[in-house]
């Protein structure tokens, strides 16, 4: 399966997310700029979706990568899928732009998701939701990132 960006509303390859748009199925949107995210709130919206997990009769599947949506639980034998559709993702990578952050890159929607209504903002916001943080908040999207780890550059100098 092949991912590419779409443009949303104009020539520009930057994707924004916006309340009304979607990512059709396959595609996924970058989120420009990234949301960056404390990783103690990341820990806690993981906390709330696993207690909510697609297996235990919730919405969710989550990963240390990030949050799948469904449309429901898990109903298949063997704790498969069965008719659960889903719905879309956001994704994520640790310690970027420095320790102890998380910053979110894609948030994606699938055909089931178009179809049910979602949008690339609103599966955005039912996961932030999840830790009670906004999708347009500050404390989302810091106004500049943290300062990287000087450390870490002279680390991987002397390794190489």
């Amino acid at each position: 399966m092949a991912l590419h960006v779409v443009p949303l509303g104009g020539p520009s390859i930057q994707v924004r997310l916006k309340d009304n748009a979607i990512a059709v199925p396959a595609l996924a949107s970058h989120v420009r700029p990234a949301l960056v995210v404390a990783e103690r709130e990341t820990r806690e919206l993981l906390a709330v979706a696993n207690r909510q997990d697609v297996g235990l009769g919730g919405p969710y599947s989550a990963g240390p990568a990030g949050v799948q949506v469904w449309d429901g639980p898990f109903n298949g034998p063997s704790g498969s899928h069965g008719t659960a559709k889903h719905l879309g993702s956001v994704d994520w990578s640790y310690d970027t732009p420095a320790k102890h952050y998380v910053t979110v890159y894609r948030v994606m929607v699938t055909q089931a998701g178009v179809e049910a209504g979602e949008t690339t903002y609103s599966i955005l916001r039912r996961v932030l939701g999840l830790a009670g943080l906004e999708a347009d908040g500050t404390r989302i999207t810091l106004p500049a990132p943290p300062a990287r780890d000087p450390f870490r550059r002279v680390m991987a100098a002397e390794s190489a």
